[in-house]
C-alpha cells in the first residue's frame, strides 16, 4: 500500500483578526445529515491559557469551506480537546476537559490579561466547572443540551458500538495513566462504569478506539517518557464489547509519535493517524489491511520542518469520492499561533 496527497494543506479554523487566535486538538467527523463537522479548542492565546473553549465548525462542500467556529463548551476554565461522537439518526456528542486555576496560573502566559481573568474566577465557579465535560445534540449539532460531567476523558471522545452503546474509554481525570471504560446514556447524560484496563505498569494515556465489523474493538494509547526518548503508540484489543482487554503491545517506533485516531475506510483498510513531535515534525499514519493484526510502515500526511513541535492530534474522515480528509493542528510559522489545518489524501 501507498498513499497520495491530494492538493495542498489548508487552514480551516483560525481567527486572524482576533486577539485570541490559537486553535488546537481537533476532531473531524461526518454527521448523519452529510455535513462534515470539526471540533477544536479555540479562541485561545497559547497552548495553555484561561480563555480556551470547545468550538465547532461545519462544511457543506466536502471540506472546501467551513462555517465560523462557534462555542459549544465555554466554562470559566480552559476548555481543551474537542472530541466528536456521531450517534443515532441525528445525534452528536462534543467532549472536552479543563484544568484547575492553580495549574493555569502556573503554566499560562504571564500577562496582566490572564492574571486579571484568573483572579476574577471564584472557587465556587471553579468547582462547578472543573472536570471532563460533554454536551449532547439531537439535531446534528444545531443545538445542545446542558453540560454533563464524565469521570474519563480522551482527545476524540467516545465511540458507538454496533449495538448502539456509546462507549467511552479514557484517562481518569486527575489520575494519570489510569484507564477506565464507561458508557453514556444519550438521553440523560448518565455515565456508567463498565471496566478498567490493566496498564501493566505502562504510562497509557489519551486512548482512541474503533469497533470492527467482526465486533473486535481496537484501542490505541499514547505512551510518553521524555527521559527515555519514548513517544509512541500501544494497542490493546477487546472481544467482548469493552469488558476486558488484551495486554497492550507497542505497534510503532519508540519515537514515532502519538496520540492516535483510528478510522476504517470503506475499503476495509484501518488507519491510525498520529503526530510526530521530533524533527522532522508532522502528521503520519500507519495502515492495516488485516484488522489491526499488523501495521504498515509510516506514511507522511503533513510535514513541518520550520516550526516547533506544537502540532498534532490528527483525525480522519472519508469523503464522498472515497478519498480521505485528515484534520490536525499546527503553526504556519513559529511566531504565529497554532491553527486547525487539513490535508486530503487517498490510499493507493
Amino acid at each position: 500500500m501507498n498513499i497520495r496527497l491530494i492538493g495542498n494543506v489548508k487552514t480551516i479554523m483560525s481567527d486572524p483578526e482576533g486577539a485570541h487566535r490559537y486553535f488546537g486538538w481537533p476532531t473531524i467527523a461526518r454527521l448523519r445529515n452529510g455535513r462534515i463537522a470539526v471540533g477544536a479548542s479555540g479562541y485561545r492565546i497559547e497552548h495553555i491559557c484561561p480563555f480556551g473553549k470547545a468550538v465547532i465548525a461545519f462544511s457543506d462542500d466536502e471540506g472546501e469551506s467551513y462555517t465560523q467556529p462557534k462555542a459549544v463548551i465555554d466554562t470559566v476554565l480552559d476548555d481543551r480537546d474537542a472530541g466528536l461522537t456521531v450517534f443515532g439518526e441525528s445525534g452528536l456528542i462534543v467532549t472536552s476537559f479543563n484544568n484547575t486555576l492553580a495549574f493555569q496560573r502556573e503554566n499560562m502566559p504571564q500577562t496582566k490579561e490572564c492574571f486579571d481573568y484568573i483572579d476574577s474566577v471564584s472557587a465556587e465557579d471553579e468547582s462547578e466547572a472543573l472536570g471532563c465535560t460533554f454536551r449532547i445534540s439531537h439535531d446534528n449539532g444545531e443545538t445542545f443540551g446542558e453540560i454533563f460531567k464524565s469521570r474519563v476523558t480522551s482527545p476524540h471522545g467516545p465511540i458507538v458500538l454496533h449495538d448502539g452503546t456509546i462507549m467511552w474509554i479514557g484517562t481518569v481525570y486527575g489520575e494519570n495513566e489510569k484507564i477506565e471504560v464507561h458508557t453514556i446514556d444519550p438521553e440523560s447524560g448518565k455515565t456508567t462504569f463498565l471496566s478498567s484496563l490493566d496498564t501493566d505498569g505502562l504510562m497509557l494515556d489519551e486512548p482512541n478506539a474503533i469497533q470492527l465489523p467482526d465486533g473486535k474493538i481496537i484501542c490505541h494509547f499514547r505512551i510518553e517518557d521524555e527521559n527515555a526518548g519514548i513517544f509512541t503508540l500501544y494497542q490493546a484489543v477487546s472481544d467482548d464489547n469493552g469488558r476486558s482487554w488484551s495486554k497492550p503491545l507497542q505497534i510503532i517506533g519508540d519515537d514515532s509519535g502519538a496520540p492516535a485516531h483510528l478510522f476504517r475506510h470503506s475499503s476495509g483498510i484501518l488507519i491510525s493517524a498520529f503526530s510526530r513531535r521530533s524533527f522532522p515534525c508532522g502528521i503520519r499514519a500507519v495502515l492495516s489491511s488485516d484488522n489491526g493484526e499488523s501495521w504498515s510502515n509510516e506514511f507522511i500526511i503533513y510535514e513541518n520542518r520550520d516550526t516547533d513541535d506544537d502540532l498534532g492530534y490528527p483525525s480522519t474522515t472519508e469523503l464522498a469520492d472515497g478519498s480521505l480528509l485528515t484534520a490536525f493542528y499546527s503553526k504556519d510559522r513559529e511566531d504565529l499561533p497554532a491553527v486547525i489545518m487539513q490535508q486530503k489524501w487517498c490510499i493507493e
